[in-house]
């Protein structure tokens, strides 16, 4: 699908990596809803809606509907960085409700109105900690590897219909999203990261391509690959990543983005 023909939904438009999506698309030709927590945020046409709340979610599926929606990109999502033991248990619950939860509900409450029209997009904004696990991203790493889960099931599922389903599996942004730590942790490990306009080109590039998936980065890549098809042999790998995991002295305070 061109940019030019997309109207799009987009969850989550109002953070770092949201707001450079609504800007590519518009740029782009597309007609594009945001979709957040606050009043407003950028672009034109904006809803004020919060994705994990059912309230949130029948408003949601109404203003698609109205808006006749074709593409639903769902970029919401909150970060949790730390030790395990030092992740209070209501982060944990947020972080799977917000990340996997919420796109599976909306997900299922949109499809019905996306399989009658001729033809229609749903791209889930997972993440590459989603196919590595990283020591410290334990929790944001389940929530996005099952997004990636969920998406490649639900794309076989669709397989024989107008509906297309895809995956954009960004690595670390250059947004607030991570916090001093956790941006702390990146620089000593050697993570690579992309700015929130690169992420956004790839969301164009992936919905004009109607590919099925988009991973950002060459060597996150074929790390993910390779992690899929060696599993616990690249475990010593991560040697660096264990070393400069530190736990914090208090538990990680809550911050939605």
């Amino acid at each position: 699908m061109k940019a030019g023909q997309a109207r799009v939904l987009l969850t989550g438009a109002a953070g770092g990596i949201g707001r450079a999506m609504v800007e590519a698309l518009t740029a782009r030709g597309a007609q594009v809803l945001g979709v957040g927590r606050g009043a407003d945020g950028p672009g034109a046409a904006w809803l004020q809606a919060d994705v994990t709340t059912a309230e949130g979610q029948q408003s949601i599926v109404r203003a698609a509907a109205g808006w006749n929606a074709n593409v639903v990109v769902h970029a919401a999502g909150v970060p949790a960085f730390g030790p395990l033991a030092a992740v209070p248990a209501e982060r944990l619950q947020q972080v799977l409700t917000t990340n996997l939860l919420a796109p599976m509900q909306l997900t299922q409450a949109l499809l019905p109105q996306l399989q009658r029209l001729p033809r229609a997009q749903i791209v889930f904004v997972g993440s590459v900690l989603g196919r590595i696990g990283l020591p410290g991203f334990s929790v944001y790493g389940a929530s996005k590897a099952g997004l990636q889960g969920f998406a490649e099931a639900l794309r076989r599922e669709l397989g024989d219909e107008p509906v297309r389903v895809q995956l954009l599996a960004p690595r670390t942004t250059r947004t607030g999203f991570n916090d001093a730590a956790a941006q702390a942790y990146n620089d000593a490990t050697g993570a690579a990261s992309d700015t929130p306009e690169q992420v956004a080109a790839a969301l164009v590039e992936l919905i004009e391509s109607e590919a099925a998936e988009r991973t950002l980065g060459g060597a996150e890549r074929v790390f993910a690959r390779l992690n899929g098809l060696l599993g616990a042999r690249m475990d010593s790998g991560f040697a660096k990543h264990r070393r400069s995991l530190a736990a914090p002295a208090k538990p990680i305070p809550g911050h939605r983005s």
